[in-house]
């Protein structure tokens, strides 16, 4: 029988240190009391800040210590929660972390108001008085564009005081999915029981055993379709959240507040939805390939997921992912690659799946930490991109350190998710350049096409549901688990429309944890047309190119989200590079096809 061993099985070398962080649980209690003492040094300069440069820049620089400490007391809490999310003491050390978070927040909410209340020229005054205030001077121009849309000091307060409240949804979600629901087992061929978890799911519908496949995916939905109706209770007053907060900072839609916070056009958004589905005959290419591939008449929901080639795949030990990941990288400068190489030797990663452990796989750590990767490595070639994905955005975040300070150092996702695909689609020009095993080849090939598929389509589609079910709560429409299931199922039946679509599959909204953060999950998509050709732009041009990708990763918030790219040679503002991504999937559909 399959299980999913302790934690306390697990060779340490395969976890994360989060001793680096706190030796000990009464280190982070010193760190914990030292930031609640720095939240009041904060509120001291309430109603002052302004008053002139030198003022200024003692409350900036105060309220930066402050939000430092709390984000490491806060993110070691929430890795020792998601080591195992059962643990009550750890959910505890993370609720109270939250507390902490929410109060400085609040404390910190009276700055950019009383930054607001300069113009620009007296901010300009202040900083020829103090030198020391250029430091903040894209940030004070951040915060003055974002003036219509902040409240008084009091409104601000009000708002950042329950923030803790707001995203109380997010946590529900997170500890129903994660903690709470359990899946049966089921037989596989052999007559071994094989337990399902939200980890190896889409793992298990990978295996050739079609009819295995197709019981996994049912049996795992029956058990969603038990809990629907609070996961849709959830997502509701989460959407709710979302649209009341847009309105309260006078935006119109929730969807123009969540892309102005980083200041990404609307248009972006909409250039990227209409150019997928302006080229959605390539993934109705890719399904009927598939069904091809497969050899079944007709292309089921539990097939999505299985390779191309028609098999399990290569199996893929974490020491030679680490190894094939680290020669993948070399284009990019010796200095990136040895920096990967030292996160490997300096327990970087939470490697493998544990009982309780969170699902799925994350880049964390802080301004003043080592980069921890979670993962639910799987010894399989998917978990290997992961990895590198994962690693795209810790050495980010270590070249963001090396160059920028604390201010800059929380660059937003829109760049963020071109650094972890660069390093995906680094991986696979690797591999099909230098492995000359054709299975394997086939598996990468594969995985590319999977990769794109899961990240440029599936994203967007998941981009549209989240637009449509916010379009719905404002015009006022009540967003119950039938409503939500027919969205879902509407889009996916257009996005699959070779396919057979089933009532299941309508529930599959329920598994994303991403909705829970609003109009996030549209970047990925942007993210991997922008890494494919930053990519090319590297295989062709070199060192040139990757010295450009390099300082962009150094830039970390510096400057908005499109001029960030720039850097890079990409222009996000039109609809190229988004093209230029479907260019290339077309191609390597047809390569596939030669290979088949």
């Amino acid at each position: 029988m399959s299980s999913v061993p302790d934690r306390s099985e697990i060779d340490e070398g395969y976890t994360w240190d989060l001793e680096s962080i706190y030796a000990s649980e009464d280190d982070w209690e010193e760190a914990y009391e030292r930031a609640a003492t720095r939240v009041d040094d904060l509120a001291a300069y309430e109603g002052r800040a302004t008053e002139d440069g030198e003022t200024l820049l003692e409350a900036l620089a105060c309220r930066d210590r402050l939000m430092r400490e709390v984000s490491t007391v806060f993110s070691y809490a929430r890795m020792r929660r998601d080591e195992d999310t059962t643990d009550q003491t750890y959910q505890a050390l993370s609720a109270r972390a939250q507390s902490l978070a929410a109060s400085a927040s609040a404390t910190a909410s009276f700055l950019e108001p009383e930054i607001q209340s300069l113009t620009r020229e007296e901010f300009d005054a202040m900083r020829e008085e103090t030198p020391d205030l250029e430091t903040y001077d894209h940030y004070v121009d951040d915060v003055l564009r974002l003036k219509p849309h902040t409240r008084s000091a009091e409104v601000e307060a009000l708002l950042a005081d329950f923030g803790e409240v707001l995203g109380s949804t997010g946590e529900v979600y997170d500890l129903l999915s994660n903690a709470d629901m359990s899946f049966p087992s089921v037989e596989d061929a052999d007559g071994d029981a094989v337990e399902i978890t939200q980890s190896n799911f889409v793992n298990l519908l990978r295996r050739p055993d079609r009819d295995f496949r197709r019981r996994v995916y049912e049996t795992y939905f029956d058990e969603w379709e038990a809990v629907r109706n609070a996961v849709a209770a959830a997502y509701k007053n989460s959407v709710k959240a979302d649209v009341k907060v847009a309105r309260a900072r006078n935006y119109e839609t929730a969807r123009e507040a969540a892309l102005d916070g980083p200041n990404v056009p609307v248009a972006v958004y909409d250039t990227l939805v209409e150019t997928v589905h302006d080229n959605i005959g390539t993934l109705h290419r890719y399904a009927d390939l598939k069904r091809e591939a497969l050899g079944v008449d007709e292309l089921r929901m539990w097939d999505l997921y299985m390779p191309l080639a028609g098999d399990e795949g290569p199996e893929i030990t974490y020491e030679e992912a680490a190894d094939y990941i680290l020669e993948a990288v070399s284009p990019l400068g010796e200095e990136y690659r040895s920096r990967v190489e030292a996160g490997f030797e300096a327990r970087w990663v939470d490697v493998y799946e544990n009982t309780g452990k969170r699902s799925g796989a994350y880049s964390g750590g802080t301004y003043d930490t080592q980069p921890f990767i979670l993962m639910n490595y799987q010894d399989d070639v998917s978990s290997m991109y992961t990895l590198a994905h994962e690693l795209g955005h810790s050495l980010h975040s270590e070249f963001t350190k090396e160059q920028q300070p604390y201010i800059y150092s929380n660059y937003e996702i829109f760049v963020a998710e071109v650094a972890s695909t660069v390093n995906e689609s680094l991986l696979t020009h690797h591999l099909l350049e230098t492995v000359d095993d054709e299975a394997f080849r086939k598996h990468v090939l594969n995985e590319f096409l999977e990769r794109v598929r899961s990240t440029l389509f599936r994203q967007t589609l998941f981009a549209e549901f989240e637009l449509r079910t916010h379009e719905l709560e404002e015009a006022g429409e009540a967003l119950t688990a039938d409503r939500l299931d027919e969205v879902y199922y509407d889009l996916k039946r257009d996005y699959y429309e070779p396919a057979a679509v089933d009532d299941r599959i309508a529930m599959e909204w329920m598994r994303i944890p991403h909705f829970y953060s609003a109009f996030y999950v549209y970047q990925y998509s942007t993210g991997i047309a922008a890494a494919l050709a930053i990519v090319d732009d590297i295989v062709e041009r070199g060192d040139p190119a990757a010295s450009d990708y390099r300082e962009f990763l150094r830039r970390g918030s510096r400057a908005y989200p499109l001029e960030l790219l720039e850097v890079a040679g990409i222009d996000m503002s039109t609809a190229d590079p988004i093209e230029r991504a479907l260019a290339t999937y077309e191609e390597r559909l047809t390569e596939f096809d030669t290979l088949l």
